[in-house]
């Protein structure tokens, strides 16, 4: 009797702990047990009467329209070059004799994208330059011999030409109108020729970006930012809006590991169009001139010091007679600050806006000067061909001897020595950039190496280095031999083919 009352006490006991847990649950917010449903229940639940939107799937196939269309135009590039191989130049300076170079052959991949059907493809010049043959393989696997019609080192740009006919041809669009946020498509050959037109997708991330990369900064750059995944093999190939049409050829990645990080960059349609009617039509690009030099570049300290309000734009120096600017009426010290309504930043986005323009380009310069804003249309003259760009000031050789050397150097300062844990009273110069494609490169010299010797020459600053490179090449000399410093003052000889 005893284990009976005693059960249903335990029972009673249950009982009260459950109903007081649903009653303390109940007035919270996590009372999830009692918001079930009740699957028991016959009350009919009414259903929504809107269909779910469809607007995301619409949205899906367009991108799948527009990538099935565009990826058509798009075309792998093939390459092959000739290369001599060379025994170590070392050998000249130690005695040994010097072996005959042996020629092999490199190949290598980009992409291009047909943009008329006379057969003509945009590229990049880093994609087809030295380049001893050409081959192009089409969306439906046809391959055919390209022609260089021409190339342009300072935009990255160039054309080829192939004999086909009823090819898929992309719609040119305009680069000037492209909004930052607006939603890209990239195409192209990433990596490999079996990875061919691979479409990745994202944002115009930026416009307007010069990142020091063509010609090592002597170029025109006014680049498309995007976060479109580019990888090595995409050069040359498409950036695509969503109207289907061609903004930008994809042509460099900023990228910490050699792969996409996110930040790609792509000439902007409306230059390569330049340049590629200006090779078709003259056989040569030929830019715009304006004829002045510049006096330097409106910071926050200038404007102050000038009394100016908005922090930018460029000061004008000497303005040589006869010149586009001069007949203008432009004179020196005059202070542009937009160019057809657009800010100037710096004398580099100045000279990309000239130098990526046609002659005979009427452009809207805003000025000031004596404190007074001023608009003056300047027409454009044709750059003289000895220019090497469109407003150089009192350019010396050094831009062309960085070219031929592939590398840049800068004077060692006592802060650069110390970061470098070298003595401040170090001389010498410091390796600013180096391109991974030169000969030095491949010998052994890195940015960060310090020169202090040419030839067996001491080497104090960048005059002294840029005399003994001059010296080198008017003796026609084949070889130079450095001797740098490497971080912590290891020493080392560093030998090159120029």
């Amino acid at each position: 009797m005893e284990k009976i009352r005693s059960s249903n006490l335990l029972w009673a006991f249950l009982a009260v702990l459950i109903v007081g847990f649903y009653t303390v649950d109940l007035p919270t917010n996590n009372a999830s047990v009692l918001s079930l449903p009740g699957f028991s229940s016959d009350k009919k639940v009414k259903q929504s009467e809107t269909p779910p939107s469809k607007t995301i799937g619409k949205l899906n196939d367009a991108i799948v329209d527009i990538a099935d269309k565009s990826k058509q135009a798009v075309v792998t590039v093939k390459v092959t070059q000739k290369v001599e191989a060379r025994p170590n130049p070392l050998s000249q300076f130690f005695g040994n004799p010097r072996q005959q170079p042996q020629e092999y052959q490199r190949r290598g991949q980009g992409s291009g994208v047909i943009v008329s059907n006379k057969g003509h493809i945009l590229t990049n010049n880093h994609v087809v330059e030295n380049a001893s043959e050409v081959e192009v393989q089409l969306f439906n696997d046809k391959r055919y011999d390209a022609e260089v019609i021409g190339s342009d080192p300072l935009t990255d740009i160039a054309v080829l030409k192939i004999d086909a006919e009823e090819l898929s041809v992309v719609k040119l669009g305009n680069s000037e109108q492209l909004r930052v946020g607006e939603m890209v498509l990239a195409i192209g050959s990433p990596l490999q020729a079996s990875l061919a037109h691979s479409v990745s997708m994202g944002i115009v991330s930026a416009k307007g970006r010069s990142v020091g990369i063509i010609e090592q900064g002597a170029g025109y750059e006014n680049f498309i930012q995007t976060d479109a995944a580019i990888n090595p093999g995409n050069s040359g190939g498409a950036l695509v809006n969503m109207d289907g049409e061609l903004i930008g050829i994809n042509t460099a990645i900023a990228s910490r590991s050699g792969g996409s990080d996110g930040i790609g960059f792509a000439v902007p349609i409306d230059i390569a169009k330049n340049v590629m009617k200006s090779i078709i039509e003259n056989g040569r690009v030929v830019r715009g001139y304006l004829g002045i030099q510049m006096g330097g570049e409106v910071d926050a300290t200038m404007a102050k010091a000038l009394g100016l309000d908005e922090a930018y734009g460029i000061i004008v120096g000497s303005v040589p007679e006869d010149g586009p600017a001069a007949k203008a009426g432009l004179q020196e010290d005059d202070i542009i600050q937009t160019i057809n309504g657009e800010p100037v930043r710096s004398w580099s986005s100045l000279r990309t806006s000239i130098g990526t323009s046609p002659p005979g380009t009427d452009v809207k310069l805003e000025i000031i000067r004596d404190e007074e804003k001023q608009t003056i249309t300047v027409t454009l003259g044709e750059q003289p061909e000895e220019m090497m760009s469109a407003m150089q000031p009192g350019q010396s050789s050094e831009p062309n001897m960085e070219k031929k050397l592939g590398f840049k150097v800068e004077e060692l300062t006592p802060r650069i020595a110390q970061e470098l844990e070298l003595s401040q009273n170090q001389d010498g110069v410091v390796v600013a950039q180096i391109s991974r494609q030169s000969e030095a490169y491949r010998q052994g010299l890195r940015r960060g190496h310090v020169i202090t010797e040419v030839n067996r020459s001491s080497i104090s600053n960048k005059r002294d280095f840029i005399g003994a490179m001059n010296n080198i090449v008017e003796k026609e000399k084949e070889v130079a031999l450095l001797r740098v410093l490497s971080p912590n003052g290891n020493s080392q000889l560093i030998a090159f083919e120029l």
